[in-house]
């Protein structure tokens, strides 16, 4: 089998793995919660997103993974993780907080979204021997990252989502 197909199964099942995980255990302990403590919940995973600075630490993975997939990466999660913290930093802040939600997720998504994109362009399945110690981190924490981030996005609208459902009730 060959590195692609072995990276992109490793892929998949990393999605399919949470998925099943999420929608059994997390989705349902999530909706319990109201909208504040769903987002800091998942604020708070994301806040270890500064460990995406591993793609440029040397020595870690290989000196061939192009920078031009690296270094978006690294400092994408960065910016994300640093966001998720102000967010939970600034829990007691309505405003602030509500923006950096709204940031941390728009900003992760984009950096995941980009890492893919990158990472296609610069043939990553097919080298994937270029990630080295980090190779788990596509496989099994980016597939929960995005999950989250559309998870957050749901609960970004429920509000809206909600209040229409009241007022459609309340009109009947």
């Amino acid at each position: 089998m060959t590195t692609e197909t072995l990276f992109r199964i490793h892929l998949v099942l990393g999605y399919v793995a949470w998925l099943l995980c999420f929608g059994t255990y997390v989705w349902p302990w999530l909706r319990s919660m109201d909208g504040r403590d769903a987002h800091r919940a998942i604020a708070t995973l994301h806040s270890f997103r500064f460990f995406g600075l591993v793609f440029i630490l040397p020595g870690v993975v290989s000196p061939d993974l192009p920078a031009g997939f690296a270094v978006f990466a690294a400092w994408g999660d960065f910016a994300t993780g640093v966001l998720a913290m102000l967010a939970l930093l600034t829990v007691r802040i309505r405003t602030l907080f509500w923006l950096f939600i709204v940031a941390f997720n728009l900003a992760g998504t984009v950096d995941l979204v980009v890492d893919y994109y990158d990472a296609i362009q610069v043939g990553l399945p097919a080298h994937a021997e270029w990630l080295g110690a980090t190779y788990a981190i596509p496989i099994i924490y980016v597939p929960l990252l995005m999950i989250t981030h559309v998870s957050a996005f749901y609960f970004l609208a429920r509000p809206r989502l909600d209040a229409d459902a009241a007022a459609l009730a309340g009109a009947g």
